[in-house]
């Protein structure tokens, strides 16, 4: 199996998916007026089983592969993903071929491992926009000093203009916005420092701090692949094999998103995302769809296979019209209580809980 041809298996399931979406009026309200926002990050798959014998005698993880994933804000879809067979490689070298798929109106939002002055260049020439965390290896020029710019939701927020050059010469002028942190993150940073070209009249400081603080937008739907559509399968040791396994999870979760959005535009009174559980209803698909395959003859689904985008849609929203979203409510759990201290019996390797219990 080429990994090419997984990569197009993603992104025409996500072109279908994005345009039943839209068909069904299911995409949420973009965070920035004008911009399709898409988030990119990247994904490592897990150490496989060492069942190739090349494998067997290695002490050293065997990693079968990495990958960039494209999130669309908006629709809630996966929609590019770019494959790399060699689990060694750097992110950073798969950025030309995320370049080559930019569009005018984008908004791109990652990590400062993508600060790279090329990608950024790349974005701009083609009239688009990012929000990239600022990398300290990328040289930058100030043009005037930091100037308070209002307050996030995280501390007060500065911003300057600085100047960069690429390898071609070309010089560009950027914007860097600095946000003070009242609490550091869990990395111990005490600063979060962003480099964008939107114009500050259609975003200031204090949006740019809130747009980056939405990039945990991506991770989610990572957590969602592991956890509900079970996306690493460590028995697949061949490269290829395990990404084609990595992008049908992919698939799964937009066709996941397709029917969250069937959901979203059937129940507008309810603010579905914040109260339907993603992982109940995979759940619930599991374990009723192989019911629904020996129950159901096979004619009974071939209005499906038939049905044009506009008919397919009206389908869904009908479905969807019937659910019983109490059913899929979310548990929130309470905040988390402060571990207990664990000062007793140090020294020892071990205790017996029987005894523990008779003196309690």
């Amino acid at each position: 199996m080429e990994v090419s041809t997984a990569q197009v298996l993603v992104r025409l399931s996500a072109q279908d998916a994005a345009e039943l979406i839209d068909a069904l009026g299911g995409a949420r309200a973009e965070r920035l007026p004008g911009y399709r926002i898409l988030y990119l990050d990247g994904n490592c798959l897990a150490a496989s089983e060492r069942r190739l014998k090349p494998l067997r005698d290695s002490a050293a993880a065997p990693l079968p592969g990495k990958s960039l994933v494209v999130f669309d804000d908006a629709r809630g879809l996966l929609s590019d993903v770019f494959p790399c067979a060699d689990g060694h490689a750097q992110e950073r070298s798969l950025l030309d071929d995320v370049a080559e798929t930019v569009q005018a109106n984008d908004l791109w939002i990652a990590d400062r491992n993508f600060c790279v002055t090329a990608f950024l260049a790349a974005i701009a020439r083609r009239q688009a926009a990012f929000l990239i965390r600022h990398h300290t290896g990328l040289h930058i020029k100030p043009l005037s000093a930091l100037q308070p710019a209002g307050t996030g939701a995280d501390g007060p927020v500065f911003e300057q203009a600085v100047q960069v050059t690429d390898a071609e010469g070309h010089t560009w002028t950027w914007r860097r916005i600095v946000l003070e942190l009242e609490r550091p993150t869990r990395n111990g940073d005490q600063q979060l420092i962003v480099l964008t070209n939107l114009p500050a009249e259609q975003a200031d400081a204090a949006t740019v701090a809130e747009l980056d603080r939405s990039r945990w937008t991506i991770e989610t739907a990572f957590q969602k692949l592991e956890g509900h559509l079970h996306s690493e399968l460590n028995t697949l040791g061949y490269p290829q094999a395990a990404l084609f396994g990595f992008c049908l999870a992919l698939v799964a979760f937009n066709l996941d998103a397709v029917v969250m959005a069937a959901l979203r535009a059937a129940h507008p009174e309810v603010n579905v995302n914040e109260t339907v559980s993603e992982y109940d209803l995979a759940g619930e698909i599991a374990r009723t769809s192989e019911g629904l395959t020996i129950a159901v003859e096979e004619q009974h689904w071939q209005v499906f296979a038939q049905a044009d985008r506009a008919h397919c849609a009206d389908l869904l929203l009908a479905l969807a019209q019937r659910v019983n979203l109490k059913k899929l409510r979310k548990s929130p759990r309470g905040p988390k209580k402060p571990p207990t201290p664990r000062t007793k019996h140090k020294g020892k390797p071990h205790v017996s809980t029987a005894k523990l219990l008779a003196g309690r």
